[in-house]
């Protein structure tokens, strides 16, 4: 079912069961499974969507990711070339952004929740049944491994590897590796024992100088 005022590029694959909200835009070569629900205002291109998957108003999938080539004379653009591959049963929150891969594609994995105003870099892999909460950003080429959690507000850097089933508290800044099945935690994030370890002494420290 088409709503009114959608857009759909050449060579569209639309499956049977699927709506499309008022607005949507699809670009060229955009395919989508059977069963999916895309909200209003949505904007996709590049993209190759399975069944079942949900995508809620004013998101932005398969738009160029942020690549340039900087110098002292200006900033070039590198093309941006992949697509985003999105697994069976993928919810994304609204007003969330997907870019497109540099060179290989971007990947969200089967169950995959994401929430509203989540940014997702070119060339991320994430894997199946992560979860990823509000305002969260990731930067280029992480690899989230299955059923990994970030908590809301967080921010992950550029190439990392999060392993399976690893979680993230909320509000953290992620510089490093994660291995599976850790939490952590903090800015910088680390193990969460040992960021609760200083919050402690921090707090008792401050006491101690105020002579609590």
């Amino acid at each position: 079912m088409l709503d009114p005022g959608v857009v759909i590029g050449e060579r569209v694959f639309i499956g049977a069961g699927t709506t499309i909200g008022a607005h949507v835009v699809l670009g060229p070569d955009v395919v989508i499974g059977w069963d999916c629900s895309i909200g209003p205002s949505v904007t996709i291109t590049h993209c190759n969507m399975g069944d079942r998957s949900i995508v809620h108003a004013g998101a932005r999938i398969g738009q160029d990711g942020f690549g340039f080539a900087m110098s002292i004379s200006g900033h070039v653009k590198i093309p941006q070339l992949g697509r985003v591959i999105i697994g069976n049963d993928v919810e994304i929150g609204a007003n969330s952004t997907v870019d497109r891969g540099s060179g290989g594609n971007t990947v969200i994995g089967d169950g995959t929740k994401i929430d509203n105003l989540v940014q997702i870099a070119h060339n991320v892999r994430i894997g199946r049944h992560c979860v990823i909460t509000a305002q969260v950003g990731i930067a280029g080429s992480p690899v989230l491994e299955n059923c990994v959690a970030v908590g809301g507000h967080s921010a992950i850097a550029g190439h990392l590897n999060i392993g399976r089933g690893a979680q993230l508290a909320a509000a953290s800044r992620l510089m490093r590796d994660v291995p599976a099945a850790e939490r952590w935690g903090g800015m910088p994030a680390k193990p969460l024992r040992e960021w609760f370890r200083e919050q402690t002494t921090l707090r008792k420290l401050a006491k101690h100088r105020s002579g609590l």
